[in-house]
C-alpha cells in the first residue's frame, strides 16, 4: 500500500502574527485563517489590527520593546490557548539614505524593528514553541539581504541578520521539537510597491525573469506550507520567493 502525501494545509495552528496589517501581513492571516488555523493579529501602536475580521484576537504593541513583546505573546497565548507558530513579518522599509548619510537615529530604527523585534518574539513564545511538539518559527527576511538595494544599507542588514539567527535558532531549537525558516520575498505587490509610479514599477519589473510583481496570497501560500505537516522535516532553509529575481538575464544564446 503506497503511502498517503503528506498534508500541505496548517490547519489548528495557534500563530502569533506580527506586521499583521501590511499587505503581505493581511494576506497571511487569510490564508492561515481559512486552513483553520487561530490567528493572533499583532502590530504596531496605531495599527487598525481592528480591523482584521478574520484573526482569533489582536494585539497593539511595539516589537523593539522586549517587555512590551513578552507580555503580549504571554497574553496572546493564553487566548489562543497555546502557540505552536511565530510569523516575524513585521518590519520597516520605508527609511532610504545613502549609507555615508545614515543616521544613528535611523539605523536603530531599521536594526531594532526588523532584527531586535523579531527576537524578542520568538524569544518570548519558545517555551510554549516547545511544549507544544511542533513548533514552527517563520521570519520574513527580504531578498535586500542578498543583493544589495542601494539606499537601504540598515534594511539589507537587519533582513540578512534574520537569516543567521533563522539558523542558528534552527540548530539549537530542533532538540525541542521546533522547526525555523526564512521566506525572503521579492517585490511583492502590496499597497506600498503598487503606490510607486508607473514607470518605476515597469522598470523594476524588466528585472524580474518572470515579469512581474509577486501577489500577497503567493507568499502567504509559501508560509502556510512551511506551517504544514509536509514541511514537517525542513528546517534552517531560506525560501526565496521573488520570480527569479537576480537570475542572469541575458542569454548565451537565442
Amino acid at each position: 500500500m503506497r503511502a498517503m502525501p503528506a498534508d500541505t494545509a496548517p490547519a489548528g495552528r495557534r500563530v502569533i502574527l506580527t506586521g499583521a496589517t501590511g499587505g503581505i501581513g493581511r494576506a497571511i492571516v487569510d490564508a492561515l485563517a481559512a486552513s483553520g488555523c487561530a490567528v493572533a493579529a499583532c502590530d504596531a501602536p496605531g495599527s487598525p489590527v481592528a480591523d482584521i475580521a478574520r484573526a482569533a484576537t489582536t494585539a497593539v504593541f511595539d516589537v523593539r520593546d522586549r517587555a512590551a513583546s513578552e507580555s503580549a505573546v504571554a497574553e496572546a497565548t493564553a487566548t489562543l490557548g497555546g502557540c505552536d507558530t511565530v510569523v516575524a513579518n513585521a518590519g520597516i522599509v520605508d527609511t532610504l539614505h545613502r549609507a555615508e548619510r545614515f543616521s544613528e537615529a535611523d539605523w536603530r530604527v531599521d536594526i531594532e524593528t526588523n532584527l531586535y523585534g523579531a527576537f524578542h518574539v520568538v524569544q518570548a513564545a519558545f517555551e510554549s514553541l516547545a511544549d507544544s511538539g511542533d513548533g514552527r518559527v517563520v521570519l520574513i527576511s527580504s531578498v535586500a539581504a542578498e543583493i544589495g538595494i542601494p539606499g537601504q544599507v540598515a534594511y539589507g542588514a537587519s533582513k540578512a541578520g534574520l537569516v543567521g539567527m533563522a539558523r542558528t535558532l534552527a540548530a539549537e531549537w530542533a532538540p525541542r521539537g521546533i522547526r525555523c525558516n526564512v521566506v525572503m520575498p521579492g517585490m511583492i505587490a502590496t499597497p506600498k510597491v503598487l503606490a510607486m509610479p508607473e514607470q518605476l514599477k515597469e522598470a523594476m519589473k524588466r528585472t524580474i525573469p518572470l515579469r512581474r510583481f509577486g501577489a500577497p496570497e503567493e507568499l502567504a501560500g509559501v508560509v502556510s506550507f512551511l506551517l504544514s505537516p509536509a514541511a514537517a522535516y525542513l528546517t534552517g532553509a531560506v525560501v526565496r520567493v521573488d520570480g527569479g529575481l537576480g537570475l542572469a538575464g541575458s542569454p548565451l544564446t537565442r
